[in-house]
């Protein structure tokens, strides 16, 4: 049975910041809600006190009219010209105060954006040239910039997490760049914000920000292979997922599957979500995605499984089992 409960995290809104960037988008935000909110009032009672006070209609011929007219015109225009000068300014100091990261050493990342799942590429410390490749969840550290370098390998997608930064498009054969940063620890949605097929509602992602030491814990364990199996079920499994189709499109570090096509499962078991953040990493919901992903996604490239009871049992216990 197929379990519906999330992970915790941070409810997915642009009016909830929890970085730099985000902040500045949201009081951006603010002013313009608080301006627009002044200037339809004020638009809306001076309607109300024209109708209320008409007397008889107006004589565009009688004295003073014409120059009383003249003065609201060029009033009503001076308040517009005033009101997108502001706004102007506004938006040009939100689009610098946003441009550049701060000037602090900054993680750099890749973002490479499929159909319909996010894989992120970490720079390996310990190895220059090599790159730790996972999926779906992108792991930070607290108080330090992250420059994210994107792209697509099939079509437009566009990286958004609201809680921490605006929207920026990947797009195939173009790189483009943004930068991130949380303030505090915590677990934070975000999803693809540009249409890119069938399963696009199913393209999120979760952006787990941690202290500093925590991160660098993190990283360390996400270099290595992926651990052996511990019991006999679990080693049957392995040979499951070898000799299947799994390995075909999955690759699991330190061992023979050397797939691209799929996300990479060297530390699997550690995920909190499968499926893009669909569902919560349990084992009913791993089953349940491995036997038949398209109820779950219905167009998906994820073939069905069929699989004997004990195969799909030390299968299960094999990729929980990825830590």
């Amino acid at each position: 049975m197929m379990l519906l409960q999330a992970p915790h995290y941070a409810q997915q809104s642009m009016i909830d910041p929890a970085g730099t960037k985000a902040g500045a988008i949201n009081d951006f935000w603010h002013f313009l809600i608080v301006t627009a909110s002044i200037v339809t009032a004020i638009v809306f009672i001076t309607l109300f006190i024209a109708l209320a006070k008409r007397r008889r209609p107006a004589d565009p011929e009688a004295p003073g009219e014409q120059r009383s007219l003249n003065r609201w015109v060029s009033g009503s225009v001076a308040v517009t010209l005033v009101i997108i000068v502001v706004f102007l300014f506004m938006d040009f100091r939100l689009g610098r105060a946003i441009a550049t990261p701060p000037q602090r050493t900054p993680l750099r990342v890749n973002v490479i954006g499929h159909q319909w799942w996010w894989e992120f590429q970490y720079p390996d410390s310990a190895t220059p040239g090599n790159w730790i490749s996972t999926a779906n969840e992108l792991h930070i550290p607290v108080g330090r910039p992250v420059i994210l370098r994107m792209s697509a390998r099939d079509v437009i997608h566009s990286f958004w997490v609201p809680n921490l930064s605006g929207k920026k498009d990947l797009i195939p054969g173009h790189d483009t760049e943004t930068w991130i940063e949380a303030d505090s620890a915590g677990i934070y949605r975000g999803q693809c914000a540009e249409f890119c097929g069938l399963q696009h509602a199913k393209m999120a992602l979760l952006v787990i920000a941690e202290p500093e030491r925590q991160f660098e814990q993190w990283a360390l364990g996400a270099r290595g292979a992926a651990l052996a199996p511990a019991d006999s079920t679990a080693k049957a499994g392995e040979q499951v997922f070898l000799t299947g189709g799994c390995s075909v499109c999955h690759a699991i570090g330190g061992t023979m599957a050397g797939g691209t096509v799929g996300p990479n499962l060297t530390h699997f078991g550690s995920r909190l979500t499968i499926a893009a953040a669909s569902l919560p990493n349990t084992k009913g919901n791993l089953g349940g995605w491995i036997v038949d992903p398209q109820r779950i996604k219905p167009g998906s490239f994820m073939p069905p499984n069929a699989l004997e009871p004990d195969q799909l049992e030390a299968l299960l216990a094999y990729l929980e089992g990825l830590k």
